[in-house]
């Protein structure tokens, strides 16, 4: 991945941005509060909210883990009673149903935390708490990526 520069910080989320080769990304990002079971070593774990204009990409929700996930599990982001279903590859998730991608962004928005149920490669069952505080700025900050 190329260098990435920060842009700004709202909250508890960082504002980012690289050139691509089809031109700038910028991204909102944000790492756990609380991660679950504290006994493990859950190394760095992300949530990002991408916008790749060039690549016709606009708020694109995905969660990165330091670890992969259990193959063909599913993660689940969860804010207040609405809850999310995110497939996996690797270490990454993204939304089952891009359609949702507006309506989770919505949810982040107007939440004040958001919870990541994972299953790790080795089937320990995990979660993360996110804080939602300063994330409208960030991502509202990503969409004058040019």
């Amino acid at each position: 991945m190329a260098q990435a520069t920060a842009v700004g910080q709202h909250g508890d989320w960082g504002v980012y941005s690289y050139q691509a080769g089809n031109g700038k990304v910028c991204y909102a990002m944000s790492v756990p509060k609380a991660k679950e079971p504290a006994s493990l070593d859950h190394g760095d774990i992300f949530f990002f909210v991408s916008q790749k204009p060039g690549q016709n990409v606009a708020s694109e929700p995905q969660f990165i883990a330091s670890y992969n996930f259990q193959e063909s599990s599913k993660v689940t982001a969860t804010i207040g009673d609405r809850a999310f279903s995110l497939f996996t590859q690797g270490k990454s998730a993204w939304l089952e149903n891009a359609a949702e991608e507006p309506q989770l962004i919505a949810a982040m928005k107007g939440g004040s935390t958001m919870k990541i149920a994972a299953k790790s490669g080795r089937g320990n069952a995990t979660s993360y708490v996110f804080s939602l505080g300063g994330v409208t700025a960030a991502i509202d900050a990503t969409k004058n990526c040019k």
